[in-house]
């Protein structure tokens, strides 16, 4: 199966506040009050929540329906634990992003819990986006058509 792109355009609303276009959606990230921002939007990490919580939920039907049970809807908690002190510059062994991030999936539906367990590794093995969050993959980050500088994360 040939790979799929997606892609997203960003500019600068301000020095807190990108706008994001992706398939036609405008997403705003912004920061809240505490962190500068005006808080017009998600900031990026929440974001990432966001985007995890969509992908188990998507994959979650998806597998739902291909083993042959109603998933009559699906809550999902997430949680992330950030040190900002990288982020800051400060000069720190701890990383930049989550520390850890803890999903807590609710599914409603009449499956047993042995078809749920089934389920649930399903849904871990095949969601996109924790496969992401969870292995390295490389990042390729240049200066645009400048091309100044160059530098590939992850690889």
């Amino acid at each position: 199966m040939p790979l799929l792109k997606f892609s997203a355009k960003a500019r600068s609303g301000n020095s807190t506040k990108t706008v994001v276009e992706a398939r036609g959606f405008t997403i705003v990230v912004d920061e809240p009050p505490s962190l500068g921002g005006n808080d017009e939007g998600a900031n990026p990490v929440e974001y990432v929540l966001a985007a995890l919580a969509g992908c188990f939920n998507v994959v979650g039907h998806v597998v739902a329906k291909e083993m042959g049970f109603e998933l009559k809807s699906l809550r999902l908690e997430l949680e992330g634990d950030l040190d900002p002190a990288r982020f800051l510059g400060a000069q720190t062994e701890q990383r930049a992003g989550y520390q850890e991030i803890r999903v807590s999936l609710h599914p409603e539906t009449d499956a047993n819990a042995a078809v749920l367990a089934e389920w649930l590794a399903a849904v871990r093995r095949r969601c996109p986006v924790s496969d992401n969050l969870a292995n390295p993959t490389p990042v390729a980050i240049d200066l645009g058509s400048e091309g100044v500088a160059s530098t590939k994360m992850g690889a």
